[in-house]
């Protein structure tokens, strides 16, 4: 797939989260928009969905930062697990979309939401994978904000005590959390020597160039040790007045808002 349509499929994705979110009245649209084009070349280029011989997808995804579930449901929709028609039921009452994803809606490997575990849970299914000789990795996508939590370093550390080269984790570092900036709420800062340290295998990269993404994907087929990815993106990416503004983690447009943005991502 060339990267024309990539970006084609990226847009839709942040039409439906922006959408998702002003029909629900709640969500986080911030970190949706900014993980979308990581999603979009995991599930449109680099992961194998396929069933392995227990039943499970080759390659499995864990959305550690859960409150991005509209970006999660929306790339599942493109990829026909969800029906895309069911997507405008986000949060509602009588909606299996809630607003963490849960493992009981299809294609999702692990519900999620209490932020810092996912990587402990990717950790434990890559163990799982080399103890029974399967092929396929697991990918991760954490938020920037969330590795402020200790449980992030500690599965860091397990990591490579099993050498879980079949890890592969995305760090969204779009610089903003619910507080603000994550360097003024609790910085985590010199990020690469840090994962360095732990043992892991890390690139850096723009976040929104499918170029260097799928590069950095492929990059990974090659090391010996658990992988980051730290991919720097822009909070709000696609719509003006939310990019690069923390007041947007977690706030539905109002009918002003929402027509702007549905104009401006039709553009």
């Amino acid at each position: 797939m060339d990267i024309i349509e990539l970006k084609k499929i990226a847009t839709g994705i942040r039409r439906d989260i922006i959408d998702m979110i002003y029909n629900a009245k709640s969500g986080h649209p911030g970190g949706s928009l900014s993980c979308t084009d990581i999603l979009v070349a995991l599930f449109h280029c680099k992961m194998n969905l396929n069933k392995d011989a227990r039943g499970n997808r080759v390659d499995r995804f864990v959305l550690s930062k859960g409150h991005c579930a509209p970006a999660y449901y929306a790339i599942l929709s493109s990829k026909g697990f969800i029906p895309h028609e069911d997507l405008k039921t986000l949060r509602k009452i009588d909606s299996y979309l809630e607003g963490h994803p849960s493992n009981k809606i299809n294609g999702v490997d692990v519900s999620s939401g209490s932020l810092g575990q996912g990587l402990s849970i990717a950790n434990g299914m890559a163990i799982a994978k080399k103890l029974s000789n399967e092929d396929g990795k697991i990918y991760c996508l954490l938020g920037d904000g969330e590795i402020e939590e200790g449980q992030i370093w500690e599965a860091c550390m397990t990591a490579n005590k099993y050498k879980l080269n079949n890890v592969v984790a995305f760090l969204d570092y779009n610089g903003l959390q619910i507080d603000g900036n994550i360097l003024y709420v609790k910085s985590v800062d010199n990020l690469r020597q840090k994962f360095e340290a732990f043992g892991w295998n890390v690139q850096e990269i723009d976040g929104h160039d499918f170029n260097q993404i799928l590069d950095a994907i492929d990059n990974t087929d090659k090391s010996l040790k658990p992988n980051m990815i730290i991919a720097k993106t822009i909070k709000g990416k696609g719509v003006s007045f939310m990019e690069n503004n923390a007041s947007w983690h977690g706030k539905a447009p109002n009918d002003e808002e929402y027509k702007i943005a549905m104009d401006e991502l039709s553009k």
